[in-house]
């Protein structure tokens, strides 16, 4: 098993293209991370698991939801995100790739101490484009406009043809 760990808020703010936060509010960023990542798991087969810190959260206790086939991680009051995926990540060695995406190289450097592997903002996000573009492509070959008539002029369709049969 592949695990993909997310640190949300650090690939939202890496990726200010992708959510202008002066446009969106956090929860709308939440959201359309979590549409990407649950895309992406399609394609990608790995498990996914997006952490976002609600250590400023005044007696939040933490809590974990389902959003499609992902799962999403808030943290307790006063737990980044940084720690509990660090810990999580000591605690799940060995069960396969623990793959954390992080635009922070303090974490990144930390992950790979503690036996994991890490992701940058920038390669998740080319990762995720490029199983966008396959997917888009995928889906153009599996549809009925991909035969070559579908695209020719009907005088084209006849000078082919007339040169399929010999006589042009």
């Amino acid at each position: 098993m592949d695990l993909l760990i997310v640190d949300g808020y650090n690939i939202i703010h890496a990726w200010q293209d992708i959510f202008p936060l002066d446009k969106n509010t956090l929860e709308e960023c939440r959201i359309k991370l979590a549409e990407l990542l649950s895309n992406y798991q399609g394609y990608s087969g790995y498990e996914i698991v997006i952490v976002f810190d609600a250590y400023k959260v005044m007696d939040g206790v933490g809590s974990l939801k389902k959003y499609d086939n992902l799962k999403i991680v808030y943290t307790r009051e006063r737990q980044t995100a940084d720690n509990f995926i660090e810990r999580f990540v000591s605690e799940v060695r060995g069960i396969g790739n623990i793959i954390v995406a992080t635009g922070d190289g303090l974490e990144q450097k930390t992950i790979l101490l503690k036996g994991g592997l890490r992701l940058t903002a920038k390669e998740l996000k080319h990762d995720i484009m490029l199983a966008s573009k396959k997917q888009n492509r995928q889906k153009y070959m599996k549809s009925d406009k991909n035969r070559l008539e579908d695209h020719l002029s009907k005088d084209q369709i006849e000078l082919f043809e007339k040169m399929r049969r010999g006589n042009e």
